[in-house]
């Protein structure tokens, strides 16, 4: 999809499309599709990646989804998790949190591929993930710093880093099937071009 096209609304809002892979995943598929309208606010879906997770703990499967879209002006996630009754609600239920961020706001758009034995010739990549930042969640990376005196006991504080880390999602053709891949570096490469500035 060409971003230009895509601001100008030239492209076809591929709502309908989401709808279809929210409903193919089986996972609450009403309750994630009413969260996500919701947050659109009207706008049109100019990309998007929807990604079911199951995870086991202890004797109980519990599961999770994540929407991640674009529209012309904004990044949109949605997270849905599924829980037991509690005291509070006693029935199973679930819970979906959803946060907009402006497109102007997305400081960086991480892209890592993992491909397998490389010198075999051109490949897909075997697994991806994509990390974005806007400035909400920063990660704090310490260590001891050191001088180059192997002989040296004092103290010389701490040496780290900050790095953005606001979301994080990791696929794997094993794991999440032959296409997961392919679609987040497309929807990777859309975010890139609509965050160009």
């Amino acid at each position: 999809m060409s971003p230009a096209r895509a601001r100008a609304g030239e492209e076809r809002d591929r709502l309908a499309d989401l709808h279809d892979a929210i409903q193919r995943t089986g996972y609450y598929p009403e309750v994630v599709a009413d969260a996500v309208v919701d947050a659109l606010g009207g706008e049109p879906v100019v990309s998007y990646y929807v990604h079911h997770e199951p995870t086991f703990e202890r004797d109980e499967v519990r599961r999770h989804q994540t929407v991640i879209l674009v529209t012309p002006s904004r990044l949109i996630l949605a997270h849905t998790d599924e829980h037991a009754g509690d005291d509070l609600l006693p029935e199973p239920y679930t819970s979906t949190s959803t946060e907009a961020v402006s497109l102007s706001a997305v400081a960086s758009v991480v892209v890592t591929r993992m491909t397998s034995n490389p010198t075999a010739g051109p490949r897909p990549p075997a697994e991806a993930v994509l990390t974005i930042g806007w400035g909400a969640v920063s990660r704090v990376d310490l260590e001891p710093a050191a001088c180059g005196d192997p002989q040296c006991d004092a103290d010389h504080g701490y040496t780290g880093s900050v790095t953005a880390d606001d979301f994080s999602l990791r696929v794997s053709a094993a794991a999440d099937g032959p296409d997961a891949v392919g679609g987040l570096l497309s929807f990777a490469a859309s975010l890139s071009a609509l965050t160009r500035g």
